[in-house]
């Protein structure tokens, strides 16, 4: 029954009810107006629910519009190069700053994407400089009992270490057909912000692996040299949130090691939860480590230097949120020229010569080493087939 029919019913008990009054028929009267406040408990809640369901409609269609809006902004913006447009924010250097709904989508973009900054810890900043100060895991040693009333002491052993930060500028170039300006508001988005996406996605991965170039590397052989890594190396400072971290090779090496020789199982195992990111687990003596792969197009492997029939493969072991932090200005801008003229020798491009329009993209971060002993960066050699 629908509220039209529920409202006609109700009056029409309400009738009801008034002529068993009349009649002085208190029992069928009880009766009647009992059911009167079901059906006016069941109107309530049916008003409640459409109006409710009036209500999401109507944020839906306001979030469709506002995205549309944003869309057809900066697409607008894109078509008149930027210049002279409301962008409060503009960086020192020049350049539109990308406004937050367009941001968005670029992170959505981002996450649908691997990226080994979601491996490690992240801060936004406002400034373009500053200092952090840290005390490494293995240094917490819990507070000191003090009376009620009594003087706080200093604390000896834990040191807390300053780590600075500071912000660098990363910028890349993307020539177009002078076409796609002339393309419906959503191409030209949607190409920006893929390419947006893309760079900033491999600008992060390029900042974490310098970092992690800065660890010397360490030569492994089997499984043992990882549970020693993993059991004495980081030890039990690092034991609950210790992962393996290596590429499709590592991870096909990973894939072969059985729990003894004449055995078939093998110890690398699946999570049985799948809808949790991390998706294969190590059996590591008594431990389940956690293994996260990363594209090779990502994480190399490097050639032997002294065999050139082998690689040298990584296994990244430890906790990279404790080993690493990028520092985030969240300021991404770009910029455009159709006279432009970029690159050298046979990359060069002429965009007036060549009827096209450059994108310069413009991004400022930055990435250090908080806790050293957190991670292990460990490299084994395998063969090339």
């Amino acid at each position: 029954m629908g509220i039209k029919e529920l409202m006609e019913a109700i009056n029409a008990k309400k009738v009801e009810l008034k002529g068993y009054l009349d009649a002085d028929d208190i029992e069928k009267a009880k009766a009647c107006k009992a059911e009167l406040d079901t059906m006016q408990e069941k109107l309530n809640l049916l008003l409640d629910m459409e109006e409710k369901e009036e209500d999401i409609a109507r944020n839906k269609e306001g979030a469709r519009s506002t995205k549309k809006n944003a869309i057809h902004e900066f697409a607008e913006a894109a078509r008149h190069h930027f210049v002279n447009m409301n962008n409060e924010g503009t960086p020192a250097d020049g350049g539109y700053t990308v406004p937050e709904d367009i941001m968005t989508q670029i992170n959505k973009f981002r996450e649908a994407r691997f990226s080994l900054a979601s491996l490690v810890d992240t801060e936004t900043v406002s400034t373009m400089s500053g200092r952090r100060t840290y005390q490494t895991r293995a240094q917490h040693t819990g507070f000191t009992q003090v009376a009620e009333g009594g003087k706080i002491g200093a604390k000896n052993g834990p040191q807390f270490t300053p780590i600075s930060y500071t912000i660098k500028k990363y910028a890349g170039y993307l020539p177009v057909t002078n076409e796609l300006l002339d393309d419906s508001d959503a191409n030209i988005t949607n190409v920006l912000i893929e390419w947006l996406g893309e760079e900033d996605v491999a600008t992060r991965n390029a900042i974490v692996l310098a970092q992690i170039a800065q660890k010397t590397a360490t030569p492994m052989t089997d499984l043992d040299d990882v549970k020693k890594a993993i059991n004495v190396t980081l030890g039990q400072a690092f034991a609950a949130t210790s992962a393996i971290v290596t590429n499709d090779d590592g991870f096909n090496w990973l894939d072969t090691l059985k729990v003894s020789a004449n055995s078939n199982e093998y110890l690398l195992k699946p999570a049985q939860d799948q809808t949790n990111p991390i998706k294969y687990y190590l059996a590591v003596g008594a431990r389940q480590v956690p293994v996260i792969v990363v594209p090779n197009s990502v994480l190399a492997s490097q050639d032997n230097a002294s065999d050139n029939t082998k690689i040298d493969t990584p296994l990244i072991i430890g906790d990279l949120k404790e080993y690493c932090k990028i520092f985030d200005r969240a300021q991404l801008s770009i910029m455009t020229s159709n006279v432009a003229a970029v690159g050298s020798g046979a990359s060069a491009i002429n965009a007036f010569e060549e009827d096209l329009t450059i994108f310069r993209g413009i991004e400022r971060l930055d990435c250090v080493v908080k806790d050293a002993s957190a991670i292990v960066n460990g490299a084994i050699t395998l063969s090339k087939n």
